[in-house]
């Protein structure tokens, strides 16, 4: 890629900012405007499951623009262009399809959209990859992670302000605007021949035979469906418990997302000094305590706190997690491998997001919350797998 490093790099914090702007709306304010429409928790789950299911299967978007050169433009440039422009113009109808009125016509663009998102996330990690010399990578996985932080940072505290008091069409088109940010930049690129090593081998899932891998996979599916579902619960919790306004529950989010960049930042230096198996079960307990002390808050003052605790466990556990999908990996299919582990764990925040809605419906909130924190019992058996009987 003839491009220079100044350019590269906020080329990859830009694409990241943009898929932090709709992670952020999704995070903050969807439940809410769902439920101000008056459907229940249950739709809201629905849709974020299917929502998702993009993310599941984005390993097949890698292999087509593995093998694909798009109108001879690339096997990564078009394939970005394309994402960002399908879930621009996603936003700019959104405003045009009620949920009330059209449920399911609102969950396929939201389908649609994320598509987009999948197809350039995965493009933009190809890029990336393709292009990034190994001594930068590190680097330039720093401006990708920042990007996304930045973007749920800032964004979840303008969708609140706008929704509250000006409009959700003011929100969508906002997002919309946003999105394009990229795009400029994304043009200027002209893209090296795609190397085969590089490509999608399905001989990754034969790693998986490994109870290491397997093990490692489990956990990932795991935490990830707590993260997903306890997280959807916190704003409509808030709002039925304490009657939150829409600006706080953005500005709650950005408490989340400050202290998942946090968590994310201290956590390679947590599992240096303990170990990646304390680290683990550290991360545990502070996400544990967190989700069971929402439960029964008495204030939405300690609420705040709670909720910056919960994005620290996440930031960390998830810098964890993929520091150590990255040693689990075997170097000829490095690519492929992480790509699958990455897949668990959306598969995770699927199923976690459809309990969650069912379960706050049917059971009640602190029920629901209680339920989410008891899955990490689920996760102890796995851990001498994943990390030996001794500390790792």
């Amino acid at each position: 890629m003839h491009t220079s490093k100044t350019v590269r790099y906020a080329m990859f914090g830009l694409l990241y900012f943009a898929q932090g702007t709709i992670l952020a709306y999704f995070t903050a304010l969807n439940a809410l405007y769902f439920l101000s429409k008056g459907l229940s928790m249950t739709d809201v789950s629905i849709f974020a499951t299917i929502a998702l299911i993009p993310f599941v299967i984005k390993i097949f978007l890698g292999m087509l623009s593995d093998r694909v050169n798009l109108l001879g433009m690339g096997h990564r440039k078009p394939y970005i262009l394309l994402g960002l422009l399908v879930q621009t113009l996603c936003l700019i109808l959104a405003p045009w399809i009620d949920p009330a009125q059209h449920y399911w016509g609102f969950v396929v663009l939201a389908f649609v959209l994320q598509m987009g998102m999948a197809l350039y996330d995965t493009c933009t990690d190809g890029l990336a990859l393709d292009t990034t010399p190994e001594a930068e990578q590190g680097t330039i996985q720093g401006f990708m992670v920042g990007g996304r932080a930045v973007g749920v940072i800032v964004t979840s505290s303008l969708v609140g302000l706008l929704a509250q008091h000006v409009s959700w069409s003011a929100v969508f088109w906002s997002l919309a605007a946003l999105t394009l940010l990229p795009l400029v930049l994304v043009l200027g690129v002209r893209e090296a021949a795609q190397p085969v090593e590089r490509q999608f081998q399905w001989s990754a899932f034969r790693a998986f035979k490994q109870g290491r891998v397997l093990a490692l996979a489990g956990l990932g599916m795991i935490f990830f469906l707590i993260i997903a579902g306890a997280n959807q619960l916190v704003n409509p919790f808030l709002q039925a418990t304490f009657n939150i306004s829409l600006s706080t529950a953005g500005f709650l989010t950005t408490v989340w997302g400050l202290g998942v960049v946090l968590g994310g930042a201290t956590g390679g230096q947590l599992y240096s000094r303990v170990g990646h198996r304390n680290a683990a079960l550290i991360c545990m307990a502070v996400g544990l305590g967190a989700i069971v002390l929402l439960a029964f808050t008495p204030s939405a003052a300690l609420a705040w706190v709670l909720v910056a605790f919960f994005g620290l466990a996440y930031g960390a556990y998830q810098t964890l997690y993929f520091a150590l999908a990255m040693r689990f990996t075997v170097p000829q299919i490095a690519a492929s491998m992480f790509s699958i582990l990455m897949a668990v764990t959306n598969i995770g925040q699927g199923i976690g997001l459809g309990l969650s809605g069912f379960l706050s419906d049917s059971i009640g909130f602190q029920m629901a919350f209680l339920t989410f924190a008891a899955f990490n019992l689920l996760a102890l058996p796995l851990l001498p797998a994943v990390f030996g009987k001794k500390a790792a």
